[in-house]
This record gives C-alpha cells, sequence and structure tokens, in this order.
C-alpha cells in the first residue's frame, strides 16, 4: 500500500472518527422513555462505530459519550464515561474482525456486541459502587435500565451492521494500525 493511500485512509478514518462523534452524542441526547426510565441511542451508534472504524472506534465513543454527560449536567461521569465507552468502542472493534472476505459473521457481530454492552453495564456499576458515588446498593438500581439499554443498542446495531451502506465506509485496518 503506497504511502499516499495509507495517508488518505487514514484522514478518512479520523474525518468518519468526527462525524461518528457528532452521531453518538446526538443519539445519547435522543431519549426514547421507557416504563421505568429512559434508553438512548448513544450505545448503538457506538456498536455501528466499531463495526466501521474497528478498535479507532475508542475514539468516538469516547469522544461522544463524555461531552453528552457534560452537557446533560452530568461532569461527575466524564471521565469513567470517556474510559467505559472507549473501551466499548475499542473491545467491539477488536472482535469484530473481518475474514479473508471482508466479511464478519453474525456470532462475532452478536458477540462483540454482548462484550462491549457488558463493558458498560459493568463500568457504570463499579463506578457508582465507589464510596464517593452510591455505593453498590444504590448502584445496583442501575443494573436493570443499563441492561436495557444494552438490550436495545444489540438489537438496533447488529441489523445496521448488514446495511451495505457501512461497507462502503470500511477502511484498511493496516493503513490505520501502521499509522497508530
Amino acid at each position: 500500500m503506497s504511502s499516499n493511500k495509507k495517508n488518505r485512509d487514514y484522514l478518512k478514518k479520523i474525518a468518519y472518527a468526527g462525524v461518528l462523534s457528532a452521531l453518538i452524542f446526538i443519539g445519547t441526547e435522543l431519549h426514547i422513555p421507557t416504563a421505568i426510565g429512559h434508553i438512548n441511542l448513544g450505545d448503538l451508534v457506538i456498536l455501528v462505530s466499531s463495526y466501521i472504524l474497528g478498535p479507532f472506534a475508542f475514539i468516538p465513543a469516547a469522544i461522544g459519550s463524555t461531552l453528552a454527560d457534560l452537557l446533560a449536567g452530568y461532569p461527575q461521569y466524564a471521565v469513567a464515561t470517556f474510559l467505559i465507552k472507549g473501551v466499548m468502542g475499542l473491545v467491539a472493534g477488536l472482535l469484530l474482525k473481518r475474514n479473508s472476505e471482508g466479511k464478519v459473521s453474525l456470532g462475532r457481530k452478536l458477540s462483540a456486541s454482548f462484550v462491549a454492552e457488558i463493558i458498560m453495564i459493568a463500568g457504570y456499576f463499579a463506578f457508582e459502587s465507589l464510596p464517593f458515588m452510591y455505593g453498590a446498593a444504590a448502584a445496583a438500581g442501575s443494573l436493570i435500565p443499563n441492561g436495557i439499554q444494552a438490550s436495545a443498542a444489540i438489537v438496533g446495531a447488529v441489523p445496521l451492521m448488514y446495511v451495505k451502506l457501512f461497507d462502503k465506509y470500511q477502511l484498511s485496518q493496516t493503513a490505520i494500525s501502521e499509522k497508530a
């Protein structure tokens, strides 16, 4: 792969990350009411970002989600969200490796999404269990709402990973790994 092609792919990846950061931010701010609170579409966009960007999805997942927390008035969650959502994007991106034909199996899509959402649920539970936050008993109250959030993200994201439009935007993983 020529140096110009690598640079072009890297710049495209950065541009996609910027756009996906904005979409994650918007998706997080769009709340859908449920019987026990609300869910948002931020995790769904993180999972789709991981499919498109691979491990580089750490960047838009961390930035878009953290900005949403800051705008919503939850600065105490900013560092935790940056790490939790970033790791979600990174791990899902690593698990969504393509085969020799450039495809990802349904099982891999489901398992990557499930693992990423377990990271979210466990991460927020651990953070909220800290003594300076709410403690473990109160943090346990967020497990069901976060589980609903996770389920909605998986149910929405996995079918979107089959949209051919997203295949068009996938860039060479080697170009990114060589640059990073």
